[in-house]
């Protein structure tokens, strides 16, 4: 239980099927923040949601791990010029692996969580599938999860419209009904930004813009660490007036590519094999999935390649994509079933 409305309503649902409910809430960061899931009030919501429908309620304190597996690669990722996605980290090494050992332990059943995704379970076979709700679906941040861990999942709400979801809270009560949605990095303050807690931890390095297609330098940022592959905010339009998009980061050598829509669309995205995940059947080489690269973003029709080179050939140009972060791809049918995720090296 976060404290937000989805695992509020997923409690009151369960406890409405009949099964012994208890609440669990995961204090992650121990610094300050006034966004995502961490904050104080996140989890006074949490634990006064659980009073109002009279189960249990335990905080489980995982700070020290969060830190390891999340906070600090992702500064280490940043350091390095690439944008990692601290949420997939979370739930891989967090929410899906620590949180699931001591529900064994303590004798649960199952784990149940708050996140727009179905579960389709074919005989012995579990498959993770998109929630009902386009706008808010999750399976992309669950794109890691293996067939041991969706065996024992729930996601009460994954069948449900959002509207659907703050109804049933209205209608159960919760405080949480009409709470805003978490949009930011739970550990980073909404108030003073990624720049600012960079700066805290590792040293920002300036380097030079350079336009791809002329190799002419056009300008300079003093932190290389915040920009990011694929981005258009703050970089300078070409003589025409064209939008330009960062196409690489070179931290070591000071340098950032851009270049105009056109200069900068790619056809590959290269793939580190070792980080390959398949939630059943590994994909063929030569397969055809649905790639998704970005929580909101659009999918786009890719064939899986794994012959010597671990990649994605994509069937239409698309804007480059930032090394570190991860592609889930999809199976090509309906319902649209999760085959797998990797990270990206480049694109």
């Amino acid at each position: 239980m976060s404290g937000g409305v989805d695992s509020s309503v997923a409690a009151g649902l369960l406890l409405e099927q009949g099964h012994e409910v208890v609440g669990a809430t995961l204090k992650l960061w121990g610094g300050v923040s006034d966004s995502g899931c961490c904050s104080v009030a996140d989890v006074d919501d949490a634990r006064r949601v659980a009073q109002m429908l009279g189960i249990d309620h335990h905080v489980f304190n995982y700070t020290e791990e969060f830190n390891r597996h999340v906070v600090e690669p992702f500064v280490r990722a940043h350091a390095e010029g690439t944008s990692p996605n601290p949420c997939i980290e979370c739930n891989r090494h967090i929410k899906f692996d620590l949180l699931f050992e001591r529900a064994r332990r303590l004798g649960f059943d199952a784990v149940a969580t708050g996140h727009h995704a179905r579960i389709l379970a074919r005989g012995e076979r579990h498959e993770l599938v998109r929630g009902a709700d386009e706008q808010k679906d999750q399976s992309y941040v669950l794109g890691y999860l293996t067939e041991e861990q969706l065996s024992m999942l729930l996601l009460p709400i994954g069948a449900l419209q959002k509207s659907e979801v703050r109804s049933h809270a209205e209608r159960l009560g919760l405080r949480t009904w009409d709470k805003p949605d978490s949009q930011d990095v739970c550990f980073i303050e909404a108030s003073k930004g990624r720049e600012v807690f960079l700066r805290q931890r590792v040293p920002l390095t300036s380097a030079t813009i350079v336009d791809r297609a002329s190799g002419d330098v056009i300008g300079e940022t003093d932190a290389a660490e915040l920009m990011t592959v694929g981005q258009r905010r703050g970089v300078v339009p070409d003589r025409n007036g064209q939008k330009r998009y960062v196409a690489s980061v070179n931290v070591r050598e000071r340098r950032i590519e851009v270049g105009t829509l056109d200069e900068v669309l790619i056809s590959r995205v290269a793939l580190d094999e070792s980080s390959l995940s398949f939630t059943h059947d590994k994909l063929e080489n030569g397969e055809v999935v649905l790639a998704q690269w970005s929580a909101h973003g659009r999918v786009q029709v890719a064939t899986f390649r794994n012959d010597g080179a671990c990649a994605l050939e994509l069937s239409a140009p698309a804007r480059p994509v930032a090394p570190g972060q991860s592609v889930v791809m999809y199976k090509m049918q309906e319902p649209t079933i999760v085959a797998g995720a990797a990270i990206v090296v480049r694109s």
